[in-house]
Formats: structure tokens, sequence, C-alpha cells
């Protein structure tokens, strides 16, 4: 089969190259698109991938938004138009979703960030299947519009992390601290305050931080800012503490086994709470008190194997529903 998948974002393309590979090891061609974005690009070049670039992230504004997207669609309608895929494949990707709604492209859709409201609403009613971690209330995702759902035991991150070995090593000095700025310029984010850079600067009195920006690479005093594209989930395994809003590195962190400080502002995050209940090292805290547990969990290593071998890899599930379709033509 012809398999297409599209990814939007840093996480959709370590996604997408897992899912990749196993479809690929299975005979199926898969076909990987993703559009000019901070983290699409260089990632999927340092994981050996070339994808097809379909337009750009454009934040500047609502209509920006609304126009690259539909920009977008209109690419893939030229791309796809006599010759869909078999199956499309996507994390919640607005033109994604149109585009194999339109074509009669039968579609199936991870989902883990049940606060993106407006992304959610405009593709989980278009989706055949939703596959999503069982830490995720399942009236929650139905309240999207979404017709079937299967859940795993499990999160997005073990897709990618369950055997990973850190591609990348560092010489930062010990200890060494990563923190992520918030996300700024999402639909799911306006109104919100990043606190996260003024965190970063409290927390150079107990190591060295590094900060990830998201989109400018401006020097900051005391903090090092990386000029070129770094692995941030090498860097998350390595480091003696990450800190985060909670969005993927956080969960990348907690599964190698490092400690994932998560910034309380988006509420709770249902896959990370499912974390630490099974014993990972993930704590969400208030802003004001995360200088307290950087100084409890700085440097403190935590033994994961057992529990990450535990958890489900979403990619198997992927490969039964694939399998199922390829053979009956149905989910």
């Amino acid at each position: 089969m012809r398999i297409w998948y599209d990814a939007g974002t840093g996480k959709h393309i370590r996604y997408g190259v897992a899912i990749g590979k196993r479809m690929r090891s299975l005979g199926h061609e898969f076909i990987l698109t993703t559009r000019k974005h901070p983290d699409t690009l260089p990632l999927a070049r340092f994981l050996g991938e070339d994808p097809i670039i379909v337009g750009r992230y454009a934040p500047e504004s609502r209509l920006s938004r609304l126009r690259e997207s539909l920009r977008r669609q209109i690419a893939f309608c030229r791309l796809f138009g006599d010759n869909p895929p078999d199956l499309a494949i996507m994390h919640v990707s607005v033109e994604c979703a149109r585009v194999a709604f339109g074509l009669r492209v039968p579609l199936i859709s991870t989902f883990d960030t049940v606060h993106a409201e407006a992304q959610n609403r405009l593709t989980l009613p278009l989706v055949d299947v939703v596959i999503a971690s069982r830490a995720i209330p399942e009236h929650v995702i139905y309240s999207y519009g979404a017709r079937k759902v299967i859940q795993f035991d499990g999160v997005d991150e073990v897709a990618w992390m369950r055997d990973f070995k850190p591609p990348a090593a560092f010489d930062f000095k010990r200890p060494f601290i990563v923190v992520r700025q918030s996300e700024v310029k999402a639909a799911y984010a306006e109104g919100i305050v990043d606190v996260t850079e003024k965190i970063a600067e409290k927390l150079t009195l107990l190591g060295e931080v590094i900060y990830l920006t998201r989109y400018e690479r401006r020097p900051r005093k005391r903090l090092i800012i990386p000029r070129r594209f770094i692995d941030s989930a090498s860097l998350a395994a390595q480091a003696d503490l990450v800190v985060s809003v909670g969005g993927t590195i956080s969960r990348e962190a907690a599964l190698a086994g490092t400690p994932s400080i998560v910034i309380n502002i988006f509420g709770k995050i249902h896959v990370n709470k499912y974390l630490a209940d099974k014993g990972f090292p993930i704590f969400t805290v208030k802003p004001e008190d995360v200088t307290e547990y950087a100084k409890k969990y700085l440097g403190k290593r935590f033994d994961v194997k057992d529990p990450l071998r535990s958890l489900e890899d979403p990619v198997s599930v992927i490969e039964r529903l694939v399998e199922k379709f390829s053979r009956e033509h149905s989910f």
C-alpha cells in the first residue's frame, strides 16, 4: 500500500520516522510530508529522512495560519489528486485531515494534546480511527467528534524512546539543566505568559542551563542558546534535569530516567500524570516551586527499564490497524 504521513512539528517527524520504518519493513510505500518549521527539517535530516516539503509554519496571526493552511491543502491536492494514497496517518494535521477526507482516503490519527481545541475540532471528526493513550479519558476524545477510538497502554513517545540510544553526545559542564521554552505562537498558547526564561535564569545558580528556544536564537546572559540544530531527545536523555511546560521533551526525559519538571501552565496533562503514576520521574509543579524541586532532583538518575518495558508501543497498534485494513479494506 501507499501510505502518507504528514508531519507538522518535530514530534510528528519523530513519530512519522518511527512509523515509516515499520511500514517500510512490511513492504509498504511510505510518503513523508512536512512543512518548513524550526523543528521539522533539521530533525528529519538528522534522522536520515528526506521529506517532501509542503508549505510553512505561519503563526504570525490567525489570518496567516488560515491562509497557509489553505495553501498546503491546495498543494496536497496537486500532489495526490491524480494518485491518492491508499491510507493516511497523522497526528491531528488539519491539512492532512481535510485532503484525506476530500479524496476519500482512509485516515488514522494519533492524539495526545487535549488543550489544542481548534486543531482537534478541525481534525477528529474527519478521522476514521483515533489512536490515543489510555491516560486520556475516552469521553474527552469523543467530545471533539471522534467516531472510533483505540487506546493503548503507553504514551506516544514510547515509539522512539523504548530502545533509544543517544546518537549525539554533549560536553556541557555538569550538572547541566535543559529548559525548553514554552510554545508561544501556537493557537492553543494565545494569552499564555511564557515564564520559562525567568525560571531558566534562576536555575543558573544550580548548574549550566541550556535554554532551547523555539523561534529565535538571540543570546541571553548566563544561558546557553544552541545556535544550530540540537537533538533534544539525546539532550534530555543525558541531562541532569529537564524543565518544560509539559510537552514532548518532558516525557522523553522521564522515559530515559532523567528527572523532568513540568511547569503547570496548561492545566492537567493526562499523559504526564499517567507516567508519574507508573513511577517515571516526571513532576508537575507550580512556577514558584520549580527551584525547590530542581534542588531535590538535580543529578538523580532513575532506573526505568522495567516500567518502560511494560508500556505499549503505539506503532505496533498502528501496524495492526494497517495490516487489518490491507486485508479487509476496513478498520
